[in-house]
């Protein structure tokens, strides 16, 4: 998701440019509305790194333009290559966008972008409800020392509610039963939840995003997800460190569990300093 903002900027600056993308199975859905994309290779991982040889042959055949690598592997060398710029591997300080935005010299860093079609929007459209002042939950992430437990987000969205009365949670997670049950224990304690656990694509994700007045959730790719589409961001971190993926946008903020950085375990986290965050966001970006 972070990576956006690269192929933004490339696609701003080239004159029709003609895109190859290499990614995982779960990012592939970001790059499906992206202008000027030629193909999107799907990178399943194999034992003893052979999906990089799966990689390498599917590139070996053209010859490229600018070949950018993100993951600091020796594919790249190994390709013909008019201009290559690898990104070195291993843990530095610094948000992820600076050093992504360094691989090509940015300063600033371009900031993270969705790409949605009028259909994504019209799917939205037909899953909401235009009357309410919809508040989008994400409970789920990569692993559980990241989720913040499901009774304090359902507090989060009582303290929102008490001060918007209209408020509508909209609870959003990842396809894949691990997901879908990570968040069924928010779905129980909330009235009127809107559910749309794996049901949507990204871009329709992000379309619904784009109808919300605010996005709460754990540090995921689905709250970069809502930055990149515009609107207000609360995320919450424990044991990730927010300077490094706190989300970035216009209207973006987090909350940090007590804690050594990088280690606080996330049930630290308090529905007080979560909802106070979130309705100071709320206030600085009333319409």
């Amino acid at each position: 998701m972070l990576s956006t903002g690269l192929l933004d900027h490339l696609l701003r600056t080239v004159p029709a440019p003609e895109i190859t993308i290499a990614c995982g199975p779960v990012a592939a859905g970001l790059f499906e509305r992206m202008p000027g994309r030629v193909r999107t290779l799907v990178v399943e991982k194999r034992r003893h790194d052979l999906h990089w040889l799966t990689l390498w042959r599917a590139c070996i055949g053209t010859r490229w333009d600018l070949a950018i690598d993100l993951r600091g592997s020796a594919v790249t060398l190994l390709l013909p290559a008019r201009r290559r710029v690898i990104m070195r591997g291993g843990r530095r300080s610094g948000h992820r966008i600076i050093h992504l935005g360094g691989v090509l010299g940015l300063d600033p860093p371009p900031v993270p972008v969705v790409w949605i079609a009028a259909s994504d929007r019209a799917r939205a459209d037909a899953l909401l409800p235009a009357d309410r002042t919809l508040v989008a939950l994400g409970p789920t992430a990569n692993w559980s020392g990241k989720v913040w437990p499901a009774e304090r987000f359902a507090g989060l969205f009582e303290a929102i509610r008490q001060a918007v009365p209209d408020a509508l949670p909209v609870v959003l997670a990842g396809p894949g039963a691990q997901e879908h049950a990570m968040a069924q224990g928010l779905l129980d304690r909330l009235d009127e939840a809107v559910d749309l656990r794996g049901r949507l694509s990204l871009a329709e994700v992000a379309a619904c995003l784009q109808r919300c007045r605010l996005y709460v959730g754990n540090d995921s790719g689905l709250m970069h997800l809502a930055a990149a589409a515009g609107i207000p961001t609360l995320g919450l971190f424990g044991p990730s460190r927010a300077s490094e993926y706190a989300p970035v946008g216009r209207h973006t903020a987090f909350v940090v569990a007590p804690g050594p950085a990088g280690e606080a375990p996330i049930a630290g986290l308090s529905v007080e300093a979560a909802a106070m965050a979130a309705l100071r966001l709320l206030a600085e970006t009333a319409p």
